[in-house]
């Protein structure tokens, strides 16, 4: 891949991330990242799979903006970026079985274990207030 083609990509999908980042989400990037944090994170942990596409624009992201300003919230929040982070998010996928691999996608961890999971089917067809919903009801359920 070409210097120029990856800078590209680079400015392209940085405001992507930034939708995460910007809400106190902390980005996992390498393999190494993802296996400092995910099993022993004592609490609740969530896990965003971003992705480019327009399903992670409209409804993803936000979503999960909007569950966050809910008033019971995991105790950590992490993203990892399929397509672009390769290794990180397959590292992350790891955690999420049964699951196949989706993005975007949302995972709720507690003490490593993986407890409700949100697939791409079910981000695709529903409206960010739907997915802030299902998120909110899984906060109180296991973030208490």
């Amino acid at each position: 891949m070409s210097m120029q083609f990856e800078r590209y990509m680079l400015d392209m999908v940085q405001p992507m991330r930034d939708d995460l980042t910007r809400l106190g989400i902390k980005e996992l990037r390498t393999p190494e990242e993802v296996v400092a944090a995910l099993p022993d994170a004592k609490g609740t942990a969530l896990v965003v799979i971003n992705s480019v596409c327009g399903c992670a624009a409209g409804q993803c992201r936000p979503g999960v903006a909007e569950a966050l300003a809910h008033d019971v919230t995991p105790d950590h929040l992490y993203t990892v970026f399929a397509g672009q982070d390769k290794e990180a998010t397959a590292k992350a996928r790891e955690y999420l079985a049964p699951y196949p691999p989706s993005s975007p996608s949302i995972a709720l961890m507690k003490d490593g274990e993986l407890v409700h999971f949100i697939e791409r089917h079910q981000i695709e067809n529903r409206s960010a207030g739907e997915i802030a919903a299902d998120l909110t009801s899984a906060f109180d359920r296991f973030c208490r």
